[in-house]
């Protein structure tokens, strides 16, 4: 399986992170600040609240997705 690294966990990072974590990836989510990375993971979640609201995803999906994500 291949890893992933993002570097940054701004809009740009985490939205990154999303993506590659929602297409079966393991991703290591990198940022200096540890509030940087709360705050990405809130953001994944909530983008993947809205897609499941949507009923684009499942919630195993969101889950599954949030698995994948390493900070």
């Amino acid at each position: 399986m291949i890893n992933i690294a993002v570097i940054g966990a701004g809009t740009m990072g985490n939205g990154i992170a999303h993506v590659f974590a929602q297409n079966g990836f393991d991703v290591n989510l990198i940022d200096t600040q540890s509030a940087a990375l709360d705050k990405a993971m809130q953001t994944i979640a909530k983008n993947l609240d809205r897609q499941v609201a949507k009923s684009v995803i499942q919630a195993a999906d969101k889950d599954a997705t949030l698995a994948k994500i390493n900070c």
